[in-house]
């Protein structure tokens, strides 16, 4: 892909996702996101009903009057997106691939962060750190960011997420809300990093799906790619026991996958390449407020 059609897709990705990011999350995101905590902001007489705990001695022994502390939330975040980039996300067989929706989804977080004055970065992982971008403000970062998922090319084809997590564990000193997006295809088992990142930090799991990956169609012999191992092999899908065997497996996955982020306290959705993602994460943003 050359940089004119790289360009046309981001402005395309722009347009969509920052419609959705002012009309849509307007509020949402602000209510299922919280800040650091409270932040000191300004002194005033003591009122009656106000805490005692919260009167300034100092102030008050000036003015020989009361005066209280007062707090407010201390809005701004730091959010991170953790992408995986791994050879699985580039499969799709409906309108987009995964890594393309994973691509819109970020964008769409990314865009409401900033309209809440969140500064916003991102990791990019394989079964390595692929590419780190500290954490910035503003559009021209944004587009930046979008770019580089569309055009970023990993070094690795496989997965490790346990390493990914574990490198924002280490690399974030301040706490941070973090978007994992994966299609957590993966071997080896995460919960123990997750659950000391999640500890650290605010982790949301967003997984992107192929609908083929739940289903298989009955079309006879079709020839599958390990896109991650380069594995290839001629499968019957005119077999029954083959649907249900390939069914079976995604059920077991997808419990174990859900254990996974039970065990590890970390709130999640699953999004299907057939599906429009708005309404999962307005589910995700409603569950959280």
């Amino acid at each position: 892909m050359n940089s004119t059609d790289i360009l046309k897709r981001v402005r395309k990705i722009e347009i969509k996702t920052r419609g959705l990011s002012s009309d849509i999350f307007a509020g949402q995101y602000h209510s299922a996101f919280k800040g650091r905590g409270m932040a000191f902001s300004e002194v005033r007489e003591y009122q009656f009903g106000d805490d005692v705990r919260d009167i300034d001695w100092n102030v008050t022994a000036r003015f020989h009057r009361p005066y209280v502390k007062v707090f407010e939330e201390e809005r701004e975040l730091t959010v991170m997106l953790l992408v995986d980039m791994s050879g699985s996300l580039d499969f799709g067989t409906v309108c987009q691939t995964k890594r393309d929706m994973a691509a819109e989804i970020a964008a769409t977080l990314a865009f409401s962060a900033i309209q809440n004055n969140d500064k916003i970065g991102a990791v990019f992982f394989s079964d390595k750190i692929e590419k780190y971008i500290p954490p910035k403000k503003g559009r021209k970062h944004i587009l930046y960011l979008i770019r580089e998922m569309l055009d970023f090319r990993p070094e690795s084809r496989r997965t490790d997420i346990g390493q990914a997590v574990a490198f924002l564990t280490q690399v974030m000193k301040r706490r941070c809300t973090a978007f994992l997006l994966s299609d957590f295809y993966v071997r080896n088992d995460f919960t123990q990093e997750l659950t000391v990142c999640n500890r650290k930090h605010d982790i949301v799991a967003i997984q992107v799906y192929d609908p083929r990956a739940k289903q298989l169609p009955d079309v006879g012999l079709m020839k599958i790619h390990d896109a991650e191992t380069g594995h290839e092999m001629i499968i019957d899908t005119a077999s029954s026991k083959l649907r249900k065997a390939h069914e079976a497996y995604w059920i077991k996955r997808e419990h174990e996958l859900r254990d996974s982020f039970a065990k590890s306290q970390v709130d999640s959705i699953s999004v299907s390449t057939a599906e429009d993602y708005v309404k999962p994460l307005m589910r995700l943003f409603q569950m959280r407020a």
